[in-house]
């Protein structure tokens, strides 16, 4: 081999190894001190305005029965977390599905040991109910005491607990 080829080998080699090394302080100083938490609810505010409109045009049509997000009183319009790292995080409820979780692309980011990635979904159906449902996480999603195996209607401010986060639906 000529020198050039060798010196390239040995450069691209330690490049490698260089990004090994960085790589591996990033795991280690993400286990140690987790994950960084976003605030996402300021551009939701926003939105909510124009969106919250919507639902008072369908009951003026003569619509039969109960149906979308316009649901009655007691609709819920916010989830709310009352316990945990971000206790006071408010997400409006706007007919969309709301995923909890570790990854950073969850609507509501965990910073929490005992969450999963993606941990929880609770989403709309058509009568208009919130439903919570657990997406397979490792230490199990609780509504008031009870491990949800299927998913499941949630009433007006039950907890809903993800390791030490506990959310609720209310008015």
């Amino acid at each position: 081999m000529s020198e050039l080829t060798l010196t390239v080998m040995r450069l691209g080699f330690l490049a490698v190894l260089w990004l090994f090394v960085i790589v591996s302080i990033q795991v280690i100083r993400s286990d140690l001190f987790g994950t960084r938490v976003t605030q996402r609810t300021t551009r939701r505010a926003d939105q909510r305005p124009a969106q919250r409109a919507q639902p008072q045009q369908p009951p003026q049509q003569g619509g039969g029965g109960r149906r979308g997000r316009g649901a009655g009183r007691n609709a819920p319009t916010k989830l709310v977390v009352s316990e945990g790292s971000l206790t006071g995080t408010t997400v409006a409820l706007q007919g969309q599905t709301i995923t909890l979780g570790r990854a950073h692309d969850s609507t509501i980011v965990l910073d929490d040991d005992y969450a999963s990635s993606r941990h929880a979904r609770i989403y709309p159906d058509r009568d208009g109910r919130w439903i919570v449902e657990d997406l397979g996480s490792t230490n199990g999603t609780y509504l008031d005491r009870t491990r949800l195996t299927t998913p499941t209607p949630i009433p007006l401010e039950a907890p809903i607990r993800i390791g030490k986060t506990v959310i609720e639906l209310r008015k």
